[in-house]
């Protein structure tokens, strides 16, 4: 059995496919599909269920899938800390998109100052996915906003930012000095799609102050929702994070009276994985940024 084999099959049984599969690590496809074949010889079983465009795992496919992982998981830790100068390497970062843009760029030149000879690569994805890449070692850290829906994975939280109300500038509640949730009540949002804790957030908000934001419409990008809003299709919240960067005079923001609705912004990693001392060094820099915020 050799590693390469492992890493051909894992990556068919993620993808569900030979074709997409042989695409994402660069191979043919009959050059992946003889080393599946050989490797279902030695094992004197399928390990994958062949249909006309999909595969399937075999009972013995998710033994294998589990067992493969921890293997290339034990494989990746030792090269991680047998090379670790604490210096230079490389640091897989994944954050949700209503923070990377506006969070990161900051930290990450900083950093790259501190450790000119580190790599930092950025993924950007839903907090769903975020934690499913973080759990298999596809990701060394996550910027996430809590809470986090994994209880094996450990986060340090970093701090807790505002979600203002943002309004068209012809909007009736922007002549109000101050401004209540249940004023905002009667008007349509313009949310982020259903698989964004942006969204959760402030529906959460909303129930606990005994009522349901109507969403008029959604959209995928955090930018959207602020255009869409400068075009009087609805109001919304943003991260406070997102208002700093925004120069636009086409939108109005507001701070809530009251209770405000916040959100908490952690750094997540695995703990079963090796954490190198640049790995280390990072999360140092992340808490050393967000204290001086």
């Amino acid at each position: 059995m050799e590693i390469d084999q492992l890493r051909y099959f894992l990556c068919v049984a993620e993808q569900g496919n030979f074709t997409r599969a042989a695409e994402e690590l660069g191979i043919s496809q009959p050059a992946m599909s003889r080393s599946i074949q050989k490797l279902e010889e030695e094992l004197g079983q399928p390990v994958l269920e062949r249909k006309s465009r999909t595969v399937s795992l075999t009972e013995a496919g998710v033994l294998l899938q589990s067992r493969a992982q921890q293997v290339l998981a034990i494989l990746e830790d030792t090269k991680a800390e047998i090379i670790d100068d604490g210096k230079s390497g490389r640091i897989r970062l994944g954050a949700i998109p209503t923070i990377a843009p506006y969070f990161l760029p900051h930290i990450l030149q900083n950093f790259s100052q501190e450790f000119p000879e580190a790599t930092v690569l950025v993924q950007e994805n839903t907090t769903d996915a975020l934690i499913k890449s973080c759990s298999q070692g596809e990701i060394d850290l996550a910027i996430l906003a809590l809470p986090i829906p994994a209880r094996y994975l450990e986060y340090e939280e970093l701090f807790e930012e505002e979600l203002l109300l943002v309004l068209p500038p012809e909007h009736p509640l922007v002549a109000k000095e101050q401004v209540k949730l249940s004023d905002v009540e009667p008007y349509p949002f313009v949310l982020l799609g259903e698989a964004h804790c942006l969204t959760d957030s402030i529906v959460s908000f909303c129930r606990q102050k005994s009522f349901q934001p109507v969403a008029v419409e959604r959209t995928s990008q955090l930018a959207m929702v602020q255009e869409l809003v400068s075009l009087s299709h609805g109001v919304s919240m943003i991260p406070a994070m997102a208002r700093e960067v925004d120069q636009s005079d086409r939108r109005v923001y507001r701070s809530l009276s009251g209770k405000k609705p916040t959100r908490k912004v952690a750094v997540v990693w695995n703990p079963y994985r090796y954490q190198s001392r640049l790995l280390k060094a990072f999360r140092k820099h992340l808490q050393r940024e967000t204290q001086s915020r």
